[in-house]
Order: C-alpha cells, then structure tokens, then sequence
C-alpha cells in the first residue's frame, strides 16, 4: 500500500511540474526597440538635390535600418546645394540641440573642389568639422561616420575632356578628408568609385543633369551599412 501511495504522488508531482512548466512563456530574443536619433550633415548629395525625399541617402539608410529592427527616427538633415566646408561650419557653429546624437554623418566638399578653393583650406575646415560632428555625437567618435565626395566629373556638366582633371583633384580632396577621418579614428567611407559608374549608366543621374538619381543613393546606402553596423551601430 505505500508503495502505491508513493507512486501516485510522484506521478501527481510530476503532472503539477508540467503544467507549470507549460505555463512558462517562450523565452524570445529581445528586439531593439530604443529609437536612434540621426544627424547628416553635408551638400546637395545630402539633402539629395533634384530627388524627393524619399530617395536622399539618408531618408533611405533610416528606412532600410529600421526594417532590420534597428529603429532610426526621421533623420535631421543640416545640408544646402553649393555650400562648402566653410557654409556648413557657419550653419552649425551655434546648433546647440536639446539631446546629443546617436549618429552623425558628413559627406562635404564637393564645391570645394568645384569653385577652386584651396586645399589646405579644406583640410581646416574640415578637421573643424570632425571635431563639431563629434560634440553632436555627444563626444563619442564611434558614432560619426564621413562618405567621400562623389565624381561630379561623370555628368553631362564635364566635358569629356575635363573629366580625368576632375577625378584627380577630387581625388585629392578625399585624400585629405581619408587622412583626417584616419587621424582623428573616424569612419571613411568610400562612394566615390560607385559614383563613377554613373558614366556609363544614365539611370543613376538625377533628372537636372549634374546631381545622382534616387538609385545611386540607394546605392551609396548599400555600401554604407555593413560598414557602420558593427562601429556607429554598436551598443
């Protein structure tokens, strides 16, 4: 007889042990639901000159991250067609925002380049710009990332002439901008090649002749994820 009873109340333990165990919800991965705040700062190809909104770089690299269930708000986009270094220094040299950023771009030079302006100029202003574009990421370099100047020189605004003069300062300019971004441990990213292709393929040029399409932004934000997923992007 309590050898039965014994017995009963195991199998009654090890039903209540079930049912509880089945009460336990799934355990699941956790989702990033913290919204990340975005700055860009920059020129025409930042605020994305005869695109819509819609196809700016930066509109797209927040959509795109946020299906991967990394949430960005609506990006804050500091940029005007034809400003160089020194227009954006001034635009932003008393932005003081509510709350520090958690990713800061900066893609400049462009009318540097175009107007002729000296390059040593350029390497000042845009070491000032690094050291700025950190203080809006809150201090933390990791959270700042520059692109490089696209080639403007594959457009129909070149001459077919002009156009190996035109890489080759262009060329210079990113050389400074790299070495900076090097110096101060900051994330270069290179577009400029990808913009080349633009000369053998009329699609990725905007409708007014000179600027890139919705579809080389798209393309620049396909180079400019994996490299920030595992430096801006990291918690």
């Amino acid at each position: 007889m309590k050898i039965y009873f014994t017995i009963l109340i195991a199998m009654l333990l090890s039903l209540s042990c079930t049912e509880r165990m089945d009460d336990i919800p799934e355990m699941k991965t956790p989702r990033d639901t913290t919204e990340r705040s975005f700055l860009a700062l920059g020129d025409s190809y930042t605020i994305g000159q005869s695109v819509t909104e819609a196809e700016r770089w930066p509109v797209i690299l927040a959509k795109e991250l946020s299906q991967e269930n990394i949430k960005i708000r609506k990006p804050e986009i500091i940029a005007t067609t034809g400003w160089t270094t020194g227009n954006l220094l001034n635009s932003i040299a008393d932005y003081k925002p509510a709350r520090s950023f958690d990713m800061v771009s900066l893609l400049i030079g462009v009318n540097n380049q175009y107007q002729g302006r000296s390059t040593q100029e350029f390497r000042s202003e845009f070491n000032l710009l690094l050291t700025k574009a950190v203080t809006l990421a809150g201090g933390n370099k990791d959270r700042v990332f520059v692109l490089s100047i696209p080639d403007w020189g594959v457009s129909s605004f070149a001459a077919p002439t002009e156009r190996d003069a035109i890489a080759r300062s262009i060329d210079g300019f990113n050389a400074i901008a790299r070495e900076e971004c090097e110096t101060e441990k900051i994330l270069f990213i290179d577009i400029t090649e990808e913009s080349r292709k633009a000369l053998n393929d009329p699609t990725m040029i905007a409708r007014d002749g000179l600027h890139f399409s919705g579809l080389m932004h798209q393309k620049w934000v396909s180079l400019v994820i994996p490299r920030i997923k595992g430096t801006v992007l990291r918690r």
